[in-house]
């Protein structure tokens, strides 16, 4: 069986991500924090440079050094996880959602295999409230399972088959 027109589609996005963040880290690494500093770009954005070595929200990064590859291997089972999902997926917003995390997650993985940490960069705030920095790989991710939850939820029943009580038999 071959691969499907979805999942060419889907990887080819992953592709496409992998190659924007990589793009996105290294004019912020090479031409724009050179040297780090904050830059205010609005009231509620600015361009920062932080090296997280944990997870999202800087969670697990006590700084232990077998943690960069548990990360890594982590990372790397659940996008083959997501891949075999998205080899078997019949629709387009579970295949772009897939997709974006597959490319997301791949994004930071390099990241952590070349810095030993991922480089996040945007940061935005309100009344001195900042979230968490991050890069275009975790918008990524981000989306691309809000879509698989949205999906879940409300998407497309047709084709699949509820039983909500004994059938008769013919």
């Amino acid at each position: 069986m071959g691969m499907s027109l979805l999942c060419r589609v889907s990887l080819a996005i992953a592709a496409v991500l992998i190659v924007a963040d990589q793009i996105t880290k290294w004019i912020i690494l090479e031409r724009v924090m050179v040297p780090p500093r904050i830059i205010p770009v609005t009231d509620f954005f600015n361009l920062v440079l932080v090296w997280n070595r944990g997870v999202s929200f800087g969670l697990f990064s006590d700084g232990d050094p077998s943690q960069r590859w548990i990360l890594i291997g982590v990372a790397l089972a659940v996008t083959t996880a997501l891949t075999v999902w998205l080899w078997r997926a019949d629709r387009w917003s579970v295949a772009l959602a897939l997709g974006l995390v597959i490319g997301g997650a791949l994004g930071n993985v390099i990241d952590r295999l070349r810095f030993g940490a991922v480089a996040d960069f945007l940061d935005f705030h309100v009344a001195g409230f900042h979230w968490p920095a991050f890069n275009l790989a975790d918008s990524a991710i981000t989306v691309g399972v809000a879509l698989l939850v949205f999906d879940s939820l409300f998407g497309s029943r047709a084709g699949r088959r509820v039983v909500t009580q004994e059938e008769p038999e013919p």
